[in-house]
């Protein structure tokens, strides 16, 4: 299959694009780098600079393909409720203008690359697809309206979708040539390796008091290989003619943030000093996706657990301490 990767030169995006290539897909990657690197682009993919909302950069892009893999978007969720019109903007209204240009094109098939943050704060966990939808950030509530759009647009021109829904992603691709890099970086995973690595004797994590086994919040995390290979199954399932769908994506028992550093300290041979800082607000204490139906429909469940993730996150750390600027 012939697919436009749109956002492929961001983390998930690039590992996901390799993923494809490997599978024996032709890829075309869409970025407008404003997020994205250059260097993450596999050099077997073709590569488009532009943003997804331009009709004209669209177009030639779309041309030959056969389904559309949406991982492009702004995914702060801080940044989100600073600056909420942006978000909408960019997660909804140019992806509304992509999907008109697929179905001027002739492409009805996409995978989305949602977010477990539209089940805003949960009634139980672990969460299953069918649990309430009420998101508490806009960077939830732009990934929600744009399924509800598929869904709109499921009815109005036939257009399929595969949705995943995750929380957090880690790892790196095994040689650490492929990774993680975000600037400011906001995610635990990558600012504990960095401060690590950086020889930094303290680390704040935030709240100690919450009902969880060691008082600090439980997330979800899954290997960014991992994810790649459940969107290259949703894919493929669409390219068959199998039925759209919704599907959570997780580890299933998720990590605490005291678990998550004693990890890295056992990875990377480094130890800090812990300081309990004050809790975030709106933070849930444990937030973790049941991948029951990815199991049964697709055959997919997670390979690489938190050791993994962190193993191959510190090898790209150690080996790019620039990012893709080294």
């Amino acid at each position: 299959m012939r697919i436009l990767v749109t956002g492929g030169a961001g983390y998930i995006g690039s590992v996901t694009t390799r993923a494809l290539l490997d599978a024996g897909h032709d890829v075309v990657v869409l970025d407008s780098l404003e997020r994205g690197h250059q260097a993450a682009v596999d050099s077997r993919a073709a590569f488009v600079q532009g943003n997804v909302g331009d009709a004209e950069v669209l177009r030639p892009a779309l041309a030959g393909v056969d389904a559309v893999m949406h991982l492009a978007g702004y995914i702060e969720v801080a940044e989100s409720q600073r600056d909420p019109g942006r978000y909408f903007d960019n997660n909804v209204t140019r992806g509304l203008r992509m999907l008109d240009v697929m179905l001027e094109c002739g492409v009805r098939d996409i995978v989305f690359s949602s977010t477990a943050a539209v089940y805003g704060e949960p009634e139980r966990v672990p969460i299953s697809e069918d649990s309430p939808k009420a998101p508490v950030n806009a960077y939830g509530a732009s990934k929600l309206m744009f399924e509800d759009i598929l869904d709109a647009y499921a009815i109005a021109h036939s257009l399929r979708s595969i949705r995943f829904r995750y929380f957090n992603v880690g790892g790196a691709w095994s040689d650490g040539s492929l990774g993680e890099h975000h600037d400011p970086e906001t995610h635990l995973l990558p600012r504990i390796l960095v401060a690590m690595r950086e020889g930094r004797r303290e680390f704040e994590v935030f709240g100690g008091d919450y009902p969880t086994p060691d008082g600090t919040c439980v997330r979800d995390y899954i290997h960014a290989r991992d994810l790649a290979e459940a969107h290259r199954l949703g894919l493929e399932r669409l390219g068959a003619g199998g039925e759209p769908g919704v599907f959570n994506l997780g580890n299933g028992r998720g990590y605490s943030n005291l678990e998550v550093v004693r990890e890295c300290a056992k990875v990377t041979g480094t130890d800090v000093d812990v300081q309990i800082g004050p809790r975030r607000v709106g933070d849930p204490a444990m937030l973790v996706a049941s991948f029951d139906r990815a199991r049964r429909v697709l055959g997919w469940e997670p390979t690489r657990a938190l050791p993994e993730i962190v193993g191959d996150a510190w090898r790209w750390h150690t080996s790019h301490p620039n990012g893709y600027d080294s």
